[in-house]
């Protein structure tokens, strides 16, 4: 018995499935599933759907596979460029630079000596589960060194400065601080009419995010340790909110672009616009819902109501 072609891995789609054959079983799981089979908390549950919605959609709609879009990341190197000799007037400036710059991280180690060695002890003994409390006391941490004429110069003066700790707490700070902004980002988005407007910046901004976001989601038990290993305990949990919000913003998306094709077809009348035809429209929100599943591994009950009438709507709405 003959089986099915092997589906290439990747990031494009599986190709449409000639008609009148059926594929058996059902689609294969999403990238992320693996995360979401140990999440008992999370709304979003594998589709038994979207992936066949999505092949017999895609050859309606377009009739061939869709192009694979391949990010290029240019490469720059940085050129050296060869010292000039200066002359004895540029020597003496800079020796006499220098010496009042060590004369002043000399003062700094003098006159921050008390605050410097109490950071020492409090970075030290500092550990934390909470991000609310870490950014606390991060805060506090860079108000004393951001007095210092040169942090790295005036902390090696004290010996057994915790200093990869204090790089620890700036990265583990650095990096929630940017998945919290992007998790609150997509809690506020407002989809307003209309909705082809709203697809390119919903688009732009889930392209802008998602490889981010899907590099700290397949690091993050590595990170975690990193940080566990200074008693850091960083909150990993915002990765889940940030997919669950991207549902969300996608299953609004889809609930516009449906209440703008059924007015237009009340209307009577073909709707053009700088868009493309409704028809396309629709396809474009549908794509970036099956985008959105396979970023998240999975989608709510609403966002799988809604793809099941989008998928719908493009059936029987008239091409143009």
């Amino acid at each position: 018995m003959a089986s099915a072609p092997p589906v290439k891995s990747g990031s494009g789609p599986p190709p449409p499935l000639p008609p009148g054959v059926a594929r058996s079983g059902g689609p294969p799981p999403p990238p992320g599933m693996k995360a979401l089979h140990s999440k008992k908390d999370t709304k979003l549950k594998r589709s038994k759907q979207m992936g066949n919605l999505y092949r017999l959609l895609k050859g309606k709609v377009e009739g061939s596979s869709l192009n694979g879009r391949t990010s290029h990341r240019k490469k720059t190197g940085s050129n050296s460029g060869g010292n000039s000799g200066q002359g004895m007037a540029d020597a003496l400036a800079e020796i006499t630079k220098r010496s009042s710059y060590f004369q002043q991280i000399e003062e700094d180690v003098k006159n921050h000596s008390a605050a410097i060695l109490e950071l020492k002890s409090s970075i030290g003994s500092f550990r934390t589960k909470d991000m609310t409390d870490l950014t606390k006391f991060h805060k506090q941490v860079e108000l004393h060194l951001e007095k210092l004429t040169d942090e790295s110069q005036v902390l090696a003066r004290f010996e057994e400065f915790p200093t990869k700790k204090l790089e620890t707490i700036r990265m583990a700070v650095a990096l929630y601080s940017k998945l919290e902004a992007i998790a609150t980002t997509l809690k506020s988005w407002k989809v307003v009419s209309p909705v082809a407007q709203q697809l390119e910046k919903i688009e732009s901004y889930f392209n802008k995010i998602k490889e981010e976001v899907d590099a700290t989601d397949r690091n993050k038990d590595e990170e975690s340790k990193r940080f566990k290993s200074h008693n850091i305990e960083l909150d990993f949990s915002v990765l889940l909110r940030i997919k669950e919000s991207m549902v969300d913003v996608s299953s609004n998306c889809i609930e516009v672009a449906l209440k703008e094709s059924k007015e237009a077809r009340e209307a009577a009348k073909e709707v053009k616009s700088k868009s493309g035809s409704p028809s396309k429209m629709l396809w474009r929100a549908f794509q970036l819902a099956f985008r959105v599943y396979n970023f998240a591994g999975g989608q709510d009950e609403r966002a799988d109501r809604l793809t099941s009438e989008l998928a719908t709507e493009i059936e029987t709405h008239p091409q143009i």
